[in-house]
């Protein structure tokens, strides 16, 4: 197919549920639907501006409450699995989670771990069967002993109990903060769900499908991580069984569940679902509707895409040195129809019940002043936001008096923040 460029930057937006924003039903069938089309959703601890997990469903579920995620987890409808990153995925396709490591030779990231410290590994997984869930505090400290842990250094029991997550024998069973709780997997997920085998080849099929599924219009390489753990591109004697993701893309798009889409301004194939090619040939206008987006939301996670598609330069920042940073630690793109227009620094304080906006960069060619639809619909995302935050009012950076005149009905209350010395 070839499609242009407005085709496909509207095709995007509403595969992603983002045309209009905060679209599907509350509660938790909304949540699990959003799993159910996107397949995974990245989970990143920092809770600065929102968890990236929360902000994904924010931005899509209608008046949203983490406590809907929580409770999904809490009941084993959801849990954690290693694709693309930490992710939460509905516990019905645990059978093609299972184990991401097991092809791989004992020389091979947390199967190497578990080899080299055997001893330590049979006292860790003895105590939590004995125990029950356990976090690496709840074991004794060995002072000096770290191992090389995706390239940080980790405690040797820590890296112990994640090694045996990705390798599918223990997994998460509650976190208390960014502290994590493990459990035997049997412990924590049904019996029929657990009994069921599907050959290694076949998890790996469907982990690289879930990644075009998360997306929508992939290519066949990607900066960043975006096919991270689903093996190297050949076949490799460290992988066992391993076809190399090369050939089981191949497979896949002789199959016909993938179809190669060539976009107008984009270089290279980009791939999009058997499903959605309708979708694709006649996407929708979408309507006046800002998102708030957070570093991992799937429709950023090719950076490139967003350049040569929306002309948009996204940077994550958060472990670039202060001085060097062009915008800021914890920003978010801001969506607007089926644009991205700038970026956002929020910060939630929770002691407090507000909303900080500590800056906005608009892009170049975007005015908000000049456009009244957007101003209706960001002053609705930032009442959204507050709800999703909890807050009560927002508080504007002193230089944002623009914005904070532009937007002040959001909320129902704006401060401008004082200049500090």
């Amino acid at each position: 197919m070839d499609v242009d460029a407005d085709a496909a930057r509207r095709f995007l937006v509403t595969r992603h549920m983002l045309a209009p924003a905060r679209s599907l039903d509350g509660g938790s069938d909304g949540v699990l639907e959003v799993f159910r089309r996107l397949g995974s959703v990245q989970f990143d601890p920092l809770a600065v501006a929102g968890r990236n997990h929360d902000l994904v469903l924010h931005a899509r579920v209608a008046a949203y409450d983490p406590v809907w995620c929580e409770r999904l987890y809490e009941r084993r409808e959801l849990f954690e699995a290693y694709n693309k990153g930490l992710s939460l995925v509905q516990t019905s396709e645990f059978p093609w989670f299972r184990a991401p490591w097991l092809g791989a030779s004992s020389s091979v990231g947390p199967p190497r771990i578990l080899a080299e410290h055997a001893d330590i590994a049979e006292q860790v997984l003895e105590r939590i069967r004995a125990h029950g869930p356990l976090s690496a505090l709840d074991f004794e400290r060995r002072h000096g002993s770290l191992v090389d842990w995706f390239g940080a250094p980790t405690n040797i029991v820590r890296a112990v109990l994640e090694a045996y997550a990705a390798t599918g024998v223990l997994a998460l069973a509650r976190r208390d903060g960014n502290r994590r709780y493990y459990d035997l997997i049997e412990r924590l997920l049904p019996p029929e769900i657990l009994v069921r085998k599907v050959p290694l080849r076949e998890q790996l099929r469907h982990k690289l499908l879930s990644r075009y599924r998360a997306h929508g219009l992939l290519g066949i390489g990607g900066g960043g991580d975006i096919f991270n753990g689903l093996g190297p591109a050949k076949p490799d004697p460290r992988w066992p069984g391993h076809p190399g993701r090369t050939a089981l893309r191949e497979e896949v798009i002789e199959a016909g569940e993938l179809v190669a889409v060539s976009v107008e301004g984009v270089p290279g194939r980009r791939f999009v679902l058997r499903d959605e090619v309708a979708l694709l040939e006649t996407p929708p206008e979408p309507p006046a509707s800002v998102a708030f987006l957070p570093p991992f939301d799937p429709l950023v996670w090719d950076r490139r895409l967003l350049g040569s598609l929306f002309g948009f330069d996204y940077v994550w920042e958060l472990f670039v040195p202060p001085a060097k940073r062009r915008w800021g630690w914890y920003v978010l793109p801001i969506l607007y129809r089926d644009r991205f227009v700038g970026r956002i620094e929020p910060r939630i304080e929770r002691d407090e019940r507000r909303v900080r906006v500590l800056d906005l960069w608009w892009e170049a060619s975007f005015d908000p002043r000049r456009d009244e639809a957007f101003v209706e619909a960001m002053r609705s995302a930032l009442s959204a936001y507050l709800h999703f935050a909890r807050a009560s009012g927002v508080e504007w950076a002193a230089h944002l008096g623009t914005e904070r005149r532009l937007f002040r009905e959001a909320g129902g209350r704006a401060r401008s923040a004082r200049p500090t010395a």
